[in-house]
């Protein structure tokens, strides 16, 4: 189980028209009807989709409480103006009603194509299909119902002493650091108050999701939910804090090996930086540039491309003092190649996961991104024809 791991939360999901076959609209809820605490976590660009709008809209209007997420995929309900708010609302009514909640604990989200209207005539009825279906088991459907260019759903659960934490996302493509990077639902059963949960919320995606780089590409509908219901009472905020990041960095890494076109994932360190801002800087630089990626795809360990990345994005570096590693091994110090058993680095490159990391031998500060190489894959799925 994932998202209906911790009692007291059902979901489920159904073909209802917007995508030609596959499954295409979701729902997660509590399973008794009741609105429970409730935080989100929205994307930062600023040509947002009306679902993000309402979203925060109805956090605010509940005072951080819900009772339902509804989804849709292979539609992201963006670029589409008063209209799109309009259907974000009424996909909200139609699953208040369905599930005799309140309309203001009912969340949304979209994710798909953008600038297109979504074709509320087959989603609404579905609406209440589907609701009559949602159970503790049907957490897979919800699972494959949130997927755009996805090739496998991504689930996890983490149990911690007292409590559960479960979750489901969706992304392969259009990601970026940057709050919050893709969709994912999470649920507990452990006792939150909604301000709490959304520093927690905030500062687990921050190490997980915001270290993914994909493509560089913010979305127009980043949104992570947590739902908490309380029924397993009181939790050490510190463990529930590991077990939340913890989550999410499992749901990443799932999101990161099914990103489109991948055929190797990069974990990037950058240390040694001025402070932490420019480390994420020049890791960004680094895990967006086309030449490293292409590299990255051909197994080529080329050194230079990184400090070439590094040295062009406006962070503070010491060439002099610079240190470049794949796999732990070092193959330039000081801007210049040094002698080392290129085999052995070249045969790292080669497996499925590779570590690199540089040194900008100014400071103290440091930290690591998630990326992948650059290849004809990621191209054939980012076409798209009219």
């Amino acid at each position: 189980m994932s998202v209906t791991a911790a009692p007291g939360f059902i979901a489920g999901g159904m073909h209802c028209g917007v995508k030609m076959r596959r499954r295409d609209l979701a729902i997660v809820a509590t399973d008794d009807g009741q609105p429970v605490a409730a935080a989100g976590v929205f994307t930062k660009n600023k040509f947002v989709a009306p679902p993000v709008v309402h979203s925060k809209a109805q956090l605010a209007a509940s005072s951080g409480e819900a009772a339902a997420i509804v989804v849709n995929s292979g539609n992201a309900n963006a670029g589409t103006g008063k209209a799109g708010m309009d259907d974000a609302v009424a996909m909200t009514d139609a699953t208040a009603k369905a599930l005799k909640i309140a309309p203001e604990h009912v969340l949304v989200c979209s994710t798909g194509i953008i600038g297109y209207p979504l074709p509320m005539e087959k989603i609404l009825p579905a609406i209440g299909a589907l609701s009559n279906n949602l159970s503790k088991h049907s957490h897979l459907k919800a699972a494959t119902a949130i997927m755009t260019t996805d090739h496998v759903p991504k689930e996890s659960v983490v149990k911690g002493s007292n409590f559960t934490l479960g979750g489901m996302a969706k992304g392969c493509g259009m990601i970026a650091p940057n709050m919050a990077t893709m969709l994912a639902f999470l649920t507990t059963d452990a006792a939150l108050e909604p301000g709490e949960m959304t520093e927690m919320l905030r500062e687990a995606s921050d190490a997980s999701f915001n270290r993914l780089n994909v493509d560089g590409a913010t979305s127009t509908n980043d949104t992570v939910f947590l739902l908490a219901n309380g029924r397993a009472g009181a939790v050490d905020k510190a463990e529930f804090q590991a077990a939340l990041t913890d989550l999410c960095n499992q749901l990443t890494l799932l999101m990161a090996r099914d990103a489109e076109g991948v055929t190797k994932i990069v974990h990037l360190t950058v240390s040694g930086a001025a402070n932490e801002a420019e480390a994420r800087a020049c890791a960004k630089a680094i895990a967006e540039n086309n030449l490293v990626k292409c590299s990255w795809h051909g197994a080529d360990p080329y050194w230079g491309r990184i400090l070439a990345a590094a040295g062009s994005c406006g962070v503070d570096i010491d060439v002099d003092k610079s240190v470049v590693t794949y796999g732990g091994i070092v193959v330039a110090e000081g801007g210049m190649e040094v002698p080392h058993d290129a085999d052995a680095v070249l045969a790292h490159m080669k497996d499925a996961e590779a570590e690199i990391a540089i040194d900008l031998g100014v400071g103290d500060a440091s930290t690591t991104t998630i990326g992948i190489d650059l290849g004809p894959g990621y191209i054939k799925e980012n076409v798209v024809t009219s």
